[in-house]
């Protein structure tokens, strides 16, 4: 960080009433050079009076409480106003009468109740100082009156302004916020979605056939073995999901390392005869496309294992360097529409992360009463602006 940056974060750690008071010293300070003397604003027309104690406080009383302006912005216009009052009446016409707009301005901007009655207020006060005026001096005309009150509803007009805008801004940040905040559930979502139903299907249909295989404890203890592997599976990328809800880790670790051929191989020793072939030579780094495709393969997989269970099952992936292409088909039809007793996540949570990656998906029966997944996945993101 530079030095300008140390200096201006120093200056916002600073208490709002010392950020404020410079401003209200500076026009002290003008209002003490000689040349400014009866040089500030003017009302009621009453004759200039030289600078003396009485004058002093009436520049203070001004000035100073533009420190508060923020922290009490109540008292501190009506502080500012008695010193402008006494200021015009005395006719000093000091330099820190400008402290009235300054004043004004920031009540309209940070005053939060009584807004209607301290305009009320502030308008029978100036009533008041305009019949003072009116005695003390020759007087001023109907419309300088009117041109004083116009100028002081101005600042309180743009100071309600910068109100509402502030007000507006900070709204948008929270639903900002709280939308950035729902889209991070609907992604873990999705990767729970993905890592449970692949994993849990396994175990359930696995599970399923241990009951018939109790006359061949070879089989059932390959079973029961391949049942453990896909429970403690299940257990790791759990956890490699859940590390992301963990602010102290910056590199969290991909939600399946294993490979397709591993995923594949899983699905064979559940039960499900699965013919694969891949094309191509898959990236040497796994990014998004690579992470996409191998969810498509994994939720395609477990859809098989649900529905089309012991039907033959083919798995194709082509690697190219402009996109992958994954096509999942069974023998037996799939679900049509939402899965019977599910979610009806899987395919939509699908759809959604080809779509953001500017790919194209499909899921549906195809000839012969089968059911297919297609999906063709960019291996590069989509190019701004294009549809």
């Amino acid at each position: 960080m530079t030095g300008l940056g140390r200096l201006g974060d120093l200056w916002r750690r600073l208490d709002v009433t010392l950020r404020d008071l410079p401003l209200g010293l500076l026009l002290l300070a003008a209002s003490l050079v000689p040349a400014l003397h009866g040089n500030g604003t003017q009302v009621g027309g009453v004759a200039d009076r030289p600078l003396d104690a009485l004058g002093l406080a009436a520049a203070a009383l001004q000035c100073l409480p533009l420190a508060g302006r923020r922290r009490w912005p109540a008292l501190s216009p009506a502080l500012v106003a008695s010193g402008f009052a006494l200021d015009q009446l005395f006719g000093y016409h000091l330099f820190a009468g400008t402290a009235i707009v300054v004043a004004v301005m920031s009540a309209g901007a940070h005053l939060h109740r009584y807004r209607r009655t301290a305009v009320l207020a502030g308008s029978a006060a100036y009533v008041v100082l305009a019949v003072a005026l009116s005695q003390a001096g020759p007087g001023e005309t109907l419309a300088g009156y009117v041109l004083f009150y116009s100028a002081m509803a101005l600042s309180w007009g743009i100071g309600s302004w910068l109100r509402s805008t502030r007000i507006a801004e900070a709204e948008y940040r929270l639903l900002v916020a709280a939308e950035t905040r729902a889209a991070e559930r609907t992604r873990i979502a999705g990767e729970l979605h993905d890592v449970v139903t692949h994993h849990v299907t396994a175990m359930v249909v696995q599970a399923e056939a241990a009951r018939y295989l109790t006359a061949a404890p070879d089989r059932l203890d390959q079973t029961l073995a391949a049942v453990t592997d896909t429970g403690r599976r299940a257990i790791t990328d759990l956890r490699h999901v859940l590390d992301v809800l963990d602010p102290g880790r910056t590199a969290p670790a991909p939600a399946s390392d294993e490979g397709l051929l591993f995923v594949v191989e899983r699905a064979r020793r559940a039960g499900q005869p699965v013919e694969f072939t891949e094309e191509g030579t898959p990236a040497a780094s796994r990014g998004s496309a690579d992470l996409v495709a191998h969810r498509v393969v994994q939720e395609a997989l477990a859809n098989a294992l649900k529905y089309a269970n012991g039907g033959r099952t083919t798995v194709r992936v082509r690697h190219r360097p402009e996109e992958i292409t994954v096509r999942v088909g069974t023998d037996r039809a799939g679900p049509s529409g939402v899965s019977p007793g599910g979610s009806g996540r899987g395919l939509a949570g699908l759809r959604e992360r080809v779509e953001v990656l500017g790919g194209d998906f499909t899921a549906g029966p195809h000839e012969g009463g089968g059911f297919a997944v297609h999906a063709r996945i960019p291996a590069r993101a989509p190019v701004a602006g294009r549809a």
